[in-house]
């Protein structure tokens, strides 16, 4: 009788300890997921200055900055690829489409 208790205890050992180092892993990942939410939340994109001007274009949605321009990101959130929160207007990186 020993003998079937002790195989039984060693055939279930791995099962346990593999729930174990489970539910271990799962709380850990709970934390750093709760951790990594909470550092996202402090940390906002910064707002630019003006309200954008917004333009919807068919396909891409509504757009901010100058059309015309070369670097304009087609972006609801980034009006320029090389100045992304600044204005179009009086920009020194402006070129236009055409050139």
């Amino acid at each position: 009788m020993f003998k079937i208790l002790l195989i039984f205890l060693m055939g279930m050992t791995p099962w346990i300890v593999s729930l174990w180092v489970l539910n271990k892993f799962k709380a850990r990942s709970r934390e750093r997921l709760i951790s990594i939410r909470l550092a996202v939340n402090y940390t906002g994109v910064p707002t630019i200055s003006t309200q954008p001007e917004q333009q919807y274009i068919e396909g891409l949605g509504y757009i901010i900055g100058d059309l015309s321009c070369k670097f304009n990101a087609r972006s609801p959130l980034i009006r320029c690829a090389v100045n992304p929160f600044g204005l179009c207007k009086d920009c020194s990186h402006y070129e236009s489409i055409d050139t």
